[in-house]
C-alpha cells in the first residue's frame, strides 16, 4: 500500500521519480489502477500538490522542462484539471454552500432512516458485498488514497447502484483523502451524477473495471445498469471572484498561514512579517469526524512548511481563526496577509478572522492567469492551456 511522508523533501522526490514517466508511459497507462502495487503509472503527487506544499507551477516545470507539451499532453491536462475545478467553483461559489446544506440534511436523514443509515455505513466501512468497491472503500481509509479511476467507479456505484445521497459520498471522500479538495472533490461527484454537465452521468461498468483493474475486479451482475441523471438547481450565474490584493510593505504585518498554500514564499516576498498564525481547520472538512489519517497528515504537513520558511515567519502560533485579529492585535500589526484561499472550509473559516484590522488575501499568478478561463466547460477552458504554458515560460525567462 503507498505511504505518503508530510513533507515537501518527500513530494520533490516522488516528482523527480515519476517526471521521467510523464510522456507516453503516463498517457498508454495512467488508467489502469493498480492499488496493490502502490500506483506506479500515476505520479501520486495529489497529497502534496493539494496543499501546495509542492504547486502546479512546479509540477509542469518539472514535466515540461523533459517533454514538450504535446507529449505530455495528457499529465498537463490532469494537473490542470485541477485548476479548471478551482476556477469554476470560484465563479460559482453557491455551489460550496449547496454542496454543505446537502451533506447536513442527507446526514438528518441517515440518523432517523434505519434502512439508509445500514447502507451508508456498509458502504464506508466496505461490506456491501460489490467486488471492488468494497476494497477501495478500505484502500480509502487505510491509506487516504484512491486511483482517479478508481473514484469515478466508487462514486458512480455508490450514487447508482446503491442510490445514497452523493453529498454522503463526497463527505467520505473528503474525510478520509489526503488530497480532499473543495473544489475537486465536489464537482467531480456532481459530474458522476449529472448535476455538473447537466444531464451527463457516468455509469461504472463491468468490463471496464476488469480491464483497468486488470481483473483485479470483476463486480459481474452487481452493478446498476443504467444511470440516469440526479435531479439538481441549474448553476448559478457566474460571479467574479475577489481578485486579492497586494500588501502595504510599510505596515506591521502577520501571516496566516493555512492548509490551502503551504508555501507562502510569494507572499514574504511582497512584504516582511512579524509574525505567523498557523490556523488549521482539518475538522471543518465534514460535520461528521475527519480521519486522523487526514488529521495528522494535515497537521505534519503545516508544521514543515513552518521548518521550511523558519525566521520568515517571525515568532509563531497556531491558534483559531476566530483569535487571528487579537494575535494581530498584540504583535502591533496593523495588517493581515495570507496566501488566497479559494471557496472551501479554509475560506469559511477565515472568513472568522475579519474584524477591525484589514485582511489581504494575495492570490497567485498562476490562478490569477487561469480561473477567468473557467467559465464553462472543461474542454474550452483545455484550448487555453497552450496559452498559459507559454505565459508560464515566458515568467520563467524573464
Amino acid at each position: 500500500m503507498i505511504e505518503f511522508a508530510p513533507t515537501r523533501t518527500a513530494a520533490l522526490e516522488r516528482l523527480s521519480d515519476f517526471a521521467p514517466h510523464a510522456g507516453r508511459d503516463y498517457a498508454s497507462l495512467r488508467n489502469y489502477d493498480l492499488g496493490h502495487e502502490g500506483h506506479p503509472h500515476v505520479s501520486t503527487l495529489s497529497p502534496y500538490v493539494r496543499h501546495r506544499a509542492l504547486t502546479e507551477g512546479e509540477v509542469l516545470d518539472a514535466v515540461l522542462g523533459r517533454f514538450s507539451l504535446s507529449s505530455a499532453e495528457k499529465f498537463v491536462q490532469e494537473v490542470y484539471w485541477r485548476t479548471y475545478w478551482k476556477g469554476w467553483l470560484q465563479l460559482r461559489r453557491p455551489v460550496w454552500r449547496q454542496y454543505t446544506d446537502g451533506v447536513h440534511r442527507a446526514w438528518n436523514e441517515v440518523q432517523t432512516q434505519g434502512g439508509l443509515r445500514r447502507e451508508w455505513e456498509a458502504a464506508c466501512k466496505g461490506e456491501t458485498g460489490i467486488d471492488g468497491f468494497d476494497a477501495w472503500a478500505r484502500e480509502l481509509v487505510d491509506t487516504g488514497y484512491l486511483h482517479n479511476h478508481a473514484r469515478m467507479w466508487f462514486a458512480s456505484i455508490w450514487i447508482f447502484t446503491l442510490r445514497l445521497p452523493w453529498e454522503l459520498g463526497a463527505d467520505f471522500f473528503l474525510r478520509h483523502l489526503l488530497d480532499g479538495d473543495p473544489a475537486s472533490n465536489t464537482l467531480s461527484w456532481r459530474w458522476v451524477a449529472g448535476l455538473q454537465t447537466q444531464g451527463k452521468t457516468y455509469l461504472a461498468r463491468t468490463s471496464n473495471i476488469a480491464k483497468y483493474t486488470r481483473e483485479r475486479f470483476r463486480p459481474t451482475h452487481q452493478l446498476a445498469t443504467e444511470a440516469p441523471a440526479l435531479a439538481g438547481a441549474p448553476h448559478p450565474d457566474r460571479q467574479p471572484f475577489h481578485p486579492g490584493g497586494t500588501p502595504d510593505a510599510d505596515k506591521p504585518t502577520v501571516l496566516i498561514l493555512h492548509e490551502d498554500d503551504l508555501s507562502p514564499g510569494y507572499v514574504l516576498d511582497k512584504v516582511e512579517v512579524t509574525a505567523t498564525a498557523v490556523v488549521t481547520n482539518a475538522d471543518r472538512r465534514s460535520p461528521l469526524d475527519v480521519s486522523p489519517g487526514v488529521k495528522d497528515f494535515t497537521r505534519d504537513l503545516t508544521q514543515d512548511a513552518v521548518d521550511r520558511y523558519g525566521p520568515r515567519l517571525g515568532s509563531v502560533s497556531w491558534i483559531d481563526a476566530g483569535d487571528v485579529q487579537g494575535f494581530a492585535a498584540d504583535h502591533g500589526a496593523t495588517q493581515i496577509v495570507s496566501p488566497y484561499a479559494p471557496e472551501g472550509w479554509v475560506s469559511d473559516a477565515l472568513n472568522d478572522a475579519h474584524g477591525d484590522i484589514s485582511v489581504v488575501p494575495v492570490l497567485r499568478d498562476y490562478d490569477a492567469q487561469a480561473w477567468p478561463y473557467a467559465t464553462a466547460g472543461f474542454f474550452k477552458f483545455k484550448s487555453a492551456i497552450p496559452k498559459l504554458v507559454a505565459a508560464r515560460k515566458g515568467l520563467q525567462a524573464a
